[in-house]
Order: C-alpha cells, then structure tokens, then sequence
C-alpha cells in the first residue's frame, strides 16, 4: 500500500469525522433523544477523527522512513474505524444494542494497528 493511499484516506476520514461530528451536534438533536446514544455518537466520530489522524501520520512516517509496507498497519485502523465507528454511529442512529457486540473488535483493531506501528518502530535501526 502506497504512502500516498495512506494519507489520502486519512484526510478523507479526518474529513468525515469533522462532519458527522457536526451533524450530530447539530442536526440530530432532534432525532437521538437518548442521551447515551448522542454520548455513542459523539465516541464514534472522536475515535473516527483520531484515527484518520494516526493514518495520515503513518502515512507521512512511511513516507519520510522509506518505509514501503504499512498496510497491515493501515488496514488494522480501517477495521477499527469501520467496526468500532461504523457500530456505534449505527446504534446511535437505529437504537439497536446489538450492534454494541460488534464494537469491541473495532477496539481491538485499533489497539492492533498501534502495536504493529510500535513493532515496526522497534525493529527499526537508527
């Protein structure tokens, strides 16, 4: 996976968590009335923001390392944003708690995309 792909989806997921985030501030007030769920909504787009960050950061690491093979890295953060994001935003807009089984492997994904960046950082020669 090519740096550029990195940071490109980055920006875009950065841009995405800026205007859901928006959006459920402001035009969902009067559609999620649970407050728990506008709190899931919030978390989703926060975790969303930080992760479309750390993959523009590693897509910018990879570029200055001449690092070429970040993709498992990469897509460890797509899963969690998909999985643990997509979930929630979800459940906050369908009520369903079931979808709530599906956020942990999104936590888990990204708790795997940072390990795997740690590793690579370790094995490093400087």
């Amino acid at each position: 996976m090519k740096s550029k792909t990195v940071i490109l989806s980055g920006t875009l997921f950065t841009f995405f968590a800026i205007l859901l985030g928006a959006f459920g501030a402001h035009g969902l007030k009067s559609v999620i009335t649970d407050a728990h769920l506008m709190e899931d909504f919030h978390l989703a787009a926060q975790y969303q923001f930080y992760h479309g960050l750390a993959l523009l950061s590693l897509g910018i690491w990879a570029e200055t390392n001449s690092e070429r093979n970040v993709r498992n890295i990469a897509i460890a953060f797509y899963f969690g944003i998909a999985f643990f994001s997509g979930s929630l935003y979800l459940l906050a807009l369908t009520g369903l708690r079931g979808l709530g089984a599906i956020t942990p492997f999104g936590g888990l994904s990204f708790m795997l995309g940072w390990l795997l960046w740690a590793h690579k950082i370790w094995r490093e020669k400087i």
